[in-house]
């Protein structure tokens, strides 16, 4: 797949992140950080996220720009469907900045995440939505993803998670 993806958007296109944009990506995030109310919770680094995108490809993110500049970021990863035997995308982030809202850039970005989940034969495609976040599920719900509402998101994390691992003996 080519590095700028073209849209029906007129000046608005898609590209993969390369190492280049680590910074931006962190501001990305603090961003939507800023939005959800949690910018405390972000300890990220550039460090931290070069070594995690870009090294090891943890994770890859795709930018997107309206006139060259960026407006836009979508964070995703691969999981896996027992069920279904095959791998799935699972959308970490996707924030739009808010000038640019209500353009169509958020579904064009879901749309190319559809597409890139076919095209490497993932069976689904995923995220959270925080419950208090009523245009979102709107959006989500308006482009037929459907809330996942008996399930319970688990965590462990910080001090529980080197407990448990301290659990395991061999």
């Amino acid at each position: 797949m080519k590095n700028i993806i073209d849209t029906e958007l007129s000046n608005f296109k898609l590209r993969f992140a390369q190492p280049c944009d680590t910074s931006l990506i962190l501001e990305f995030i603090r961003e939507l950080a800023e939005y959800e109310k949690m910018l405390p919770e972000v300890i990220a680094t550039e460090e931290v996220l070069r070594e995690s995108l870009f090294e090891r490809k943890i994770a890859e993110v795709i930018i997107g720009e309206m006139q060259n500049l960026p407006v836009c970021f979508a964070l995703f990863f691969y999981n896996f469907s027992t069920f279904l035997g095959k791998p799935g995308i699972y959308l970490e982030d996707l924030f739009v900045k808010p000038k640019m809202r209500g353009k169509g850039i958020g579904k064009i970005m879901l749309s190319f995440l559809a597409k890139l989940t076919i095209e490497r034969k993932c069976g689904r495609l995923e995220w959270w939505c925080l419950d208090w976040n009523e245009p979102s599920i709107n959006f989500y719900k308006h482009l037929g993803a459907t809330p996942m509402n008996d399930w319970t998101v688990y965590r462990v994390c910080d001090e529980e998670l080197h407990k448990l691992a301290n659990e395991f003996k061999q």
